[in-house]
């Protein structure tokens, strides 16, 4: 086995300075372009390979971008990692993706992970509830985008949202124009800041349609697939079940949807079912199935673009709207 190629040896070889060796290879504007070149393409002939090790005793930040998700069950959080991936290959970086389950001892150790690989920054969907001490900590050392949700103790990290909302209020009132008044609500728990704005946008909806608030029909909890196939079928053993439902989540609507297509329902003549996300599949099943559509594509390129911006001002919050999508599922 060869000897390991270092800044050292390359310095050697070409008889100049260690010290401008590293400056060269860190891009530092104070040596000369035709320096800069020849060690380059010389580190290259040797292989050489930058120690991130080393580069950590320096203090340096690593060309390495985290990315936090719940999970990549779904269409949603899958399609924003492929666009980090690519956004990041493009700039040279390395996108290390760790999965949280919505988990703050998860989100921690992954946080501290980044910090100890000098990652640069990170953009994630944070987990419910507060964050712990030493992750606020780890964070504050690291260019941070938030994703969906947001985390109070992080107020001046950008936050990419949705504004669903005004959708979810549509959902509502084109059920209610079509004649339903048991309409059942499936999404997040309050511990999560998008299930708090998603439960008051149906909320209120069905308060300024004049409908009787049935609480048996609304079912908030941590969402999965499960939940939302749990709740769904819950709320049709009722005495009087729903005759339509929403759904306020990427799982939750998979869930749900599945247990309807599980009990051979008919959409919407048995029920008129709203989902969420619109994942491809949505567009085949029984003629389409209606959903809350969100613009993925643009808030990925844009959380990317605040992610690998030079720009230091404050950016404090961006909400991408969405569209209710009205197919023939209600």
């Amino acid at each position: 086995m060869r000897d390991r190629v270092t800044i050292k040896s390359i310095a050697r070889d070409l008889g100049i300075s260690h010290m401008t060796v590293s400056r060269a290879l860190s891009n530092h504007p104070s040596v000369k372009d035709d320096t800069k070149q020849a060690i380059l393409r010389r580190a290259e002939d040797l292989g050489y390979v930058r120690s991130a090790a080393a580069a950590a005793i320096r203090g340096e930040s690593a060309p390495i971008t985290g990315l936090l998700l719940p999970n990549i069950v779904n269409e949603f959080y899958a399609r924003i990692a492929n666009a980090l991936a690519l956004a990041s290959d493009a700039r040279g970086r390395q996108l290390i993706i760790h999965l949280t389950n919505d988990d703050p001892t998860r989100e921690h150790l992954a946080i501290r992970g980044l910090r100890e690989m000098q990652a640069s920054g990170v953009l994630l969907v944070p987990t419910p509830g507060p964050p712990l001490a030493d992750t606020v900590r780890h964070l504050s050392e690291m260019r941070v985008v938030q994703l969906i949700r947001q985390h109070r103790a992080l107020p001046d990290a950008p936050r990419v949202l949705v504004n669903d909302g005004p959708s979810i209020a549509e959902a509502v009132d084109h059920l209610v124009a079509s004649g339903h008044t048991r309409i059942g609500y499936i999404g997040g728990h309050n511990a999560l800041s998008s299930g708090r704005d998603r439960l008051a946008a149906f909320l209120g909806a069905v308060r300024r349609n004049g409908l009787c608030l049935a609480e048996d029909l609304i079912f908030t909890a941590p969402p999965s697939v499960d939940m939302g196939r749990a709740s769904l079928s819950a709320m049709l053993a009722l005495a009087h079940p729903a005759t339509a439902v929403v759904c306020g989540g990427f799982e939750i609507s998979n869930g749900a949807l599945e247990s309807c297509l599980r009990r051979g329902l008919r959409l919407p003549q048995d029920l008129a079912f709203i989902g969420y996300g619109n994942p491809a599949f949505y567009e085949w099943i029984q003629g389409g199935i209606s959903t809350i559509q969100l613009p993925v594509d643009e808030m990925a390129s844009f959380s990317a673009g605040l992610l690998f911006s030079d720009d230091t001002a404050p950016l404090t919050e961006t909400a991408f709207p969405t569209i209710l999508n009205l197919r023939k599922s209600a």
